[in-house]
């Protein structure tokens, strides 16, 4: 019996690809860099980011010295549109995401939260209309350790009060994520309602055809 349902937070519960989209190479528009000088910085501190090592800001000063275009101003300018893109993402929080969870709750089942996070996602997650959902919310960016770590799975059930057999794990599939909740003996589900959303150069996760599908969020309930 499915006692609780675990869920990643983007491309999941939320969409970054819907609003007033700003990525990477939105970034080195602004700040005047090769798109693909930025991505490669950028990525090779991605796990400092989402571990609480550097914030965004620490991380976008970090990248744009090694790119020789530091300013301040580029810096703020650039944290700004994240966060208002982050501001539409989550004043867009899907009707059914949130329906997905009343449902849950009213069902008895515990919600949790495992999402590899930057220091502005934290912040938009925790004052989320959503947030009041989930029993426990495991957030990289505060524990200094990421998906697929083994340890945010076993330390969810604990503080979850159940066992892994006894998790539905939903997700986009990212950062290995499925593959980790299974080996941790949860019942992982990959998700792909955002799936038609993402646009190059950002690939989503593909089809794990080896994984339960859930094309709409509703359907995760067929999974209890």
């Amino acid at each position: 019996m499915i006692k609780a349902v675990i869920f990643d937070m983007f491309e999941t519960l939320v969409t970054l690809f819907e609003g007033k989209t700003y990525f990477g190479e939105n970034i080195a528009a602004d700040v005047g860099v090769d798109p693909g000088a930025f991505r490669k910085e950028w990525h090779a501190i991605e796990k400092e980011r989402s571990t609480g090592v550097y914030t965004i800001e620490e991380g976008l000063e970090i990248v744009l010295k090694r790119l020789g275009a530091y300013t301040e101003e580029n810096v703020q300018l650039a944290a700004a549109k994240r966060r208002e893109n982050l501001e539409d993402t989550f004043n867009g929080i899907p009707d059914d995401s949130v329906r997905l969870l009343q449902e849950l709750k009213k069902r008895g089942i515990k919600v949790g939260l495992i999402t590899n996070t930057f220091s502005d996602e934290r912040d938009f997650i925790r004052n989320s209309e959503i947030f009041k959902y989930f029993d426990v919310a495991l957030i990289s960016f505060e524990l200094g350790i990421c998906k697929p770590d083994l340890e945010l799975y076993r330390k969810m059930t604990e503080l979850l009060c159940v066992t892994a057999d006894e998790c539905l794990y939903v997700g986009d599939g990212g950062s290995k994520e499925l593959y980790a909740a299974r080996e941790a003996g949860m019942h992982p589900v990959q998700c792909s309602w955002f799936h038609e959303l993402a646009f190059e150069p950002h690939i989503p996760c593909p089809i794990l055809e080896e994984f339960d599908q859930a094309k709409k969020q509703l359907d995760v309930l067929e999974f209890l």
